[in-house]
């Protein structure tokens, strides 16, 4: 057996994590593939949030969901994922998993992307909400400009956190000239 590649890790993390009924969040819906992978984790008795601030993410996603016939447990979000503490703050289930795959929506304008300071007020505000054991897995993709400036910020939020609190992971080869992206994964201990 080989190393495993990012993406599928990142999968693999957050199935781990759920089961039918859970509560998860894709928190930069992008093309609906996360939002979808989700929905069939949590079973027809869970719920997937999906965030995302451009419309032709959104109406993507939408599509998707509905042509696999799982909408019915989607909630696509038009906004910021920043504001994902008002929009499950009645939430009674438990939250166990969160995906975000940070840069730019592929395909669409590049100057759309992912900032620092969103992702980490919306991090920030998972950790709140999230059952205790759950996971946030990032993915970041930091091949252009403005990845790297989010790269750092994030780094700097996720290594700051108390070990405590929460396991941090980061996964992602190192020899690769083209860079790749990598996983940093947290999991909420208390």
């Amino acid at each position: 057996m080989g190393l495993m590649r990012v993406l599928p890790f990142a999968k693999q993390l957050l199935h781990d994590h759920l089961e039918v009924g859970h509560v998860a969040i894709d928190m930069t819906a992008g093309n609906g593939h996360d939002t979808l992978f989700l929905a069939n984790a949590v079973g027809e008795t869970g719920h997937v949030y999906a965030f995302d601030i451009q419309t032709e993410a959104v109406a993507s996603t939408r599509a998707r969901i509905q042509e696999a016939g799982v909408d019915e447990r989607v909630t696509v979000i038009h906004d910021s994922h920043d504001t994902v503490h008002t929009v499950v703050a009645n939430e009674t289930r438990p939250i166990t998993a969160a995906v975000f795959n940070l840069g730019y929506l592929p395909g669409s304008d590049k100057s759309v992307t992912t900032q620092g300071n969103t992702t980490i007020a919306a991090l920030s505000q998972l950790l709140e909400v999230m059952a205790i054991g759950g996971v946030i897995v990032i993915v970041i993709y930091h091949g252009h400009e403005s990845g790297k400036v989010e790269r750092d910020d994030v780094l700097r939020y996720v290594e700051s956190l108390d070990q405590k609190q929460a396991g941090v992971l980061r996964y992602g080869f190192i020899n690769q000239v083209n860079h790749p992206p990598f996983i940093v994964a947290i999991e909420k201990r208390a």
